[in-house]
């Protein structure tokens, strides 16, 4: 990769995997964190009996809460062209753990882990 272009990984978040939507929310709400999109109210990914998600924000923190979603946390950045970054990643020698595919345009999303094995989450809105 070109050493003289950067990345724009775009807004960077923490979506953690929770046991208690509601115990959760009560303890980021004492931090002043404000709940700005989730199931309940996005008519697109809504909340189910099983799997409940609520995205807080202060600030210019971000923080995302998933329960019944997944198991561990992940790192998230949600740029707005994951396409490029995904080649450029790809041409440093990133290995993706599951790809957005190059052939369409739009939303899309990208995984990967770094060498601890975090999770790393690419997820491109438009």
């Amino acid at each position: 990769m070109d050493k003289g272009i950067e990345l724009e990984l775009g807004t960077f978040s923490v979506s953690l995997g929770v046991k208690d939507l509601e115990k959760s929310l009560d303890f980021y709400r004492k931090f002043d964190f404000k709940v700005i999109d989730g199931g309940h109210m996005n008519e697109e990914y809504t909340d189910s009996e099983t799997e409940k998600w609520r995205i807080l924000q202060n600030g210019t923190t971000v923080i995302g809460l998933f329960q019944g979603m997944f198991d561990v946390n992940i790192l998230t950045f949600n740029p707005q062209d994951l396409r490029s970054i995904q080649a450029q990643l790809k041409e440093s020698g990133i290995q993706f753990d599951t790809e957005a595919d190059m052939t369409t345009v739009g939303p899309c999303s990208a995984t990967l882990k770094d060498p601890d094995g975090n999770a790393i989450l690419f997820d491109q809105h438009y």
